[in-house]
């Protein structure tokens, strides 16, 4: 059973800092990528930051040279530094991680989301 723990939102002004955390259950080997996505009342899901097993990244162009997504294999944990924080980057972030385990084929496991509120 594979679980993924977000934490570290809250509430910022603009031009703020957070960090979130996302705390897997397994080896975050176990999966090809792990990400954040975003979700804003009434506007869909969408993709913040990637990461791979190898390191590259991956960055919605709305955050980057604002955010830096990083990983410490050894806690099993990805965090999302977020600075700059504008009123637009409020929302629910939801980590997410990606497994490909056959040619074709994908599946992705979620947390439960960490709300992050940026105030003007």
């Amino acid at each position: 059973q594979v679980q993924l723990v977000e934490s570290g939102g809250g509430l910022v002004q603009a031009g703020g800092s957070l960090r979130l955390s996302c705390a897997a259950s397994v080896s975050i080997f176990s999966f090809n990528s792990m990400g954040w996505y975003r979700q804003a009342p009434g506007k869909q899901r969408e993709l913040v930051a990637t990461i791979t097993n190898g390191g590259s990244t991956n960055y919605a162009d709305s955050v980057k040279g604002r955010f830096t997504i990083s990983r410490d294999n050894a806690k099993n944990t990805v965090y999302l530094q977020m600075n700059s924080l504008k009123p637009e980057d409020a929302g629910v972030y939801y980590c997410n991680a990606r497994k490909f385990p056959r040619l074709g084929s994908f599946y992705d496991y979620w947390g439960q989301g960490t709300q992050v509120t940026v105030s003007s």
